[in-house]
C-alpha cells in the first residue's frame, strides 16, 4: 500500500509540477506581453516635443512641459491600476548609466532621507536591468522579479520616439511584485489542492487494492488457525480466479481431506479400543456389555437435555471407552468378591488417568479425554482421580458417572446382586446433590419411569 502511495504520489507531484512551471510560465508571459504593450501605448501618448524641452535638473519640476509629461503619465497609470510607478529615462554619456526625464510620482520623504530620488537628470544605474537597455530598440519587459532602490517590480519597457522616429527616451512601467506574487499563490493554491487531492485519491486507491490482497490473506490465516486447533470442517471463503483465490480452493480441499483422513483415524482407533474393552468385559461375565449400556443411557439422558447430535456421538464413544483404563488393573483386583484394601481401592482409582494417557496420544479431541477421566469425580468434589466439583465436573463426564453408577447397581457383581430398578432409582435420589448432578438425575428418572 505504502509503496503504491509512493508511486502515485511521485507521478503526481511531478505531472504537478510541470503543469506548474508551465501554468506560471504561461501567466508570466502573459503579463510580459501586458506590460510591453502598456508601456508601447503610454509611449505613444507622450508629448515628445514637451519631453525634449524638460530642463534635466531638480528645478525642472516647476516647468510646463514637465507637467504637461507628468500629467500624461499620472492619467495612464489611473487606467491602469496595476501600475505601480510610470516615468521616462533617458542615456547619458557614460555606458548603463541613464537619468530620470519625467517620474509620475514624486519621491516620498523617507526615499528622499535616503537619497532615493527620481527627479529631472537624477542617475539611475540602468546596467542591472539588460531588458531596458534593449528598450531604445523596441519594446521589451523583465524576465524575471528585479529589485532597485523602488523595491521587486516587474517591468515593460517602450521608446518614447519624436517626430522623426529617433529614440529619445525610454518609458518605463512597474507592476508591483505583488501581482506577480498573487498569480503565483493562486497557482500554488492549486498545486496543493491537486497535491491532497491526490494523496487523497491514491490513499483510498491504495487501501482497496490492498485490501483485495491483505484480506485474503487474513482469511487463509484465519483458517490456518482453525486447522491447527483441530477445526478440520472450516471453509475459507475466498472468491476469484487469481492465485489465492486458487490456494483458498486448495487450502478447502486439504481441509476436507485431513477431516476424512482424521475420522479414518478416529473411527479406526475407536474400533480398536472398543475391541479392547469388549476383551477386558468378556474376562469378567458380570460386567460384560457394561461399556454398551453405559453409552446407550448416555445417550438418552444428552438426547433428552437437547445436545446437539455430533457432541451425543462423541459422548456414545466417550462412554464406551470410559473404563479403558481398566485393562492396566489386574484381574485379581477387578474380580474379588472380597473387600478391596486400601491399596487396591487406590489401584482402582487410577484407571481413569490410566485410560486417559491410553487415549491421548491418539485422540486429538480433549473433549473424550476429559470425560474419561472425569467419569468418577462427584458432585460434591470428593470423587477422584481430581477432586473437581459442582459444575466444574463436565457435563459429559456427568452424565457417564450417572449412567455407569446406574448399569453397575442393575448388574449382578461377584460380591452382590443386582438391585432393583426401582431400588437403584431410589439410591440415585439419595446422592442427589452429593454424588451426582441434579439435572442429570431429573432426566434419567423421566426417561426411566417414561419406559416403565
Amino acid at each position: 500500500m505504502l509503496a503504491l502511495v509512493l508511486s502515485i504520489l511521485f507521478v503526481s507531484c511531478l505531472s504537478n509540477l510541470l503543469v506548474h512551471k508551465f501554468s506560471y510560465d504561461a501567466q508570466f508571459n502573459q503579463l510580459r506581453e501586458k506590460l510591453k504593450v502598456i508601456a508601447q501605448t503610454a509611449a505613444l501618448a507622450i508629448d515628445t516635443d514637451a519631453l525634449s524641452q524638460v530642463p534635466l535638473k531638480q528645478e525642472g519640476t516647476q516647468t510646463s512641459a514637465f507637467k504637461t509629461v507628468a500629467e500624461k503619465l499620472s492619467q495612464i497609470k489611473k487606467a491602469n491600476p496595476p501600475i505601480k510607478f510610470i516615468y521616462t529615462l533617458t542615456k547619458t554619456e557614460k555606458p548603463g548609466i541613464w537619468q530620470f526625464v519625467v517620474d509620475a510620482d514624486p519621491p516620498f520623504p523617507e526615499d528622499i532621507e535616503m537619497g532615493i530620488t527620481s527627479y529631472p537628470g537624477d542617475k539611475y544605474d540602468a546596467s542591472h536591468f539588460p531588458e531596458m537597455l534593449k528598450a531604445f530598440d523596441g519594446p521589451a519587459a523583465d524576465t524575471k522579479l528585479e529589485a532597485d532602490d523602488w523595491g521587486a517590480t516587474l517591468s515593460g519597457y517602450a521608446p518614447v520616439r519624436d517626430k522623426n522616429g529617433k529614440a529619445i527616451a525610454v518609458l518605463g512601467v512597474d507592476f508591483s511584485a505583488d501581482e506577480v506574487y498573487q498569480a503565483k499563490r493562486g497557482l500554488y493554491k492549486r498545486a496543493i489542492l491537486v497535491f491532497v487531492l491526490g494523496v487523497i485519491v491514491s490513499t483510498i486507491l491504495a487501501m482497496l487494492v490492498s485490501q483485495r490482497i491483505t484480506n485474503p490473506i487474513s482469511e487463509l490465516v484465519k483458517a490456518t488457525r482453525n486447522i491447527a486447533e483441530g477445526n478440520l470442517n472450516y471453509q475459507v471463503k475466498i472468491k476469484g480466479a487469481d492465485e489465492i483465490g486458487q490456494l483458498a480452493v486448495s487450502f478447502n480441499q486439504m481441509g476436507k481431506s485431513l477431516f476424512e483422513l482424521r475420522n479414518k483415524l478416529l473411527n479406526y482407533f475407536f474400533r480398536v479400543a472398543q475391541s479392547l474393552v469388549r476383551i477386558l468385559e468378556a474376562k469378567d461375565q458380570y460386567t460384560r456389555g457394561h461399556s454398551e449400556r453405559v453409552a446407550e443411557y448416555s445417550e438418552k439422558i444428552a438426547r433428552r437435555m437437547g445436545f446437539a447430535a455430533d457432541k451425543i456421538e462423541l459422548l456414545k464413544e466417550a462412554a464406551i471407552l470410559h473404563d479403558i483404563g481398566k485393562i492396566g488393573i489386574k484381574e485379581s483386583i477387578l474380580n474379588k468378591s472380597g473387600k478391596l484394601t486400601e491399596e487396591e481401592w487406590e489401584t482402582i482409582r487410577k484407571h481413569p488417568i490410566v485410560g486417559e494417557n491410553i487415549v491421548r496420544p491418539i485422540s486429538i479431541l480433549e473433549e473424550m479425554m476429559t470425560i474419561i477421566r472425569g467419569h468418577h469425580e462427584r458432585y460434591d468434589g470428593e470423587g477422584y482421580p481430581d477432586k473437581i466439583s459442582g459444575e466444574n465436573i463436565h457435563i459429559f463426564a456427568s452424565i457417564v458417572s450417572v449412567a455407569d453408577a446406574y448399569d453397575a447397581m442393575t448388574s449382578p457383581r461377584a460380591y452382590r446382586a443386582a438391585l432393583s430398578k426401582q431400588k437403584a432409582i431410589a439410591e440415585l435420589k439419595n446422592n442427589t446433590g452429593s454424588q451426582f448432578r441434579p439435572k442429570i438425575i431429573e432426566t434419567f428418572i423421566e426417561i426411566l419411569e417414561e419406559e416403565s
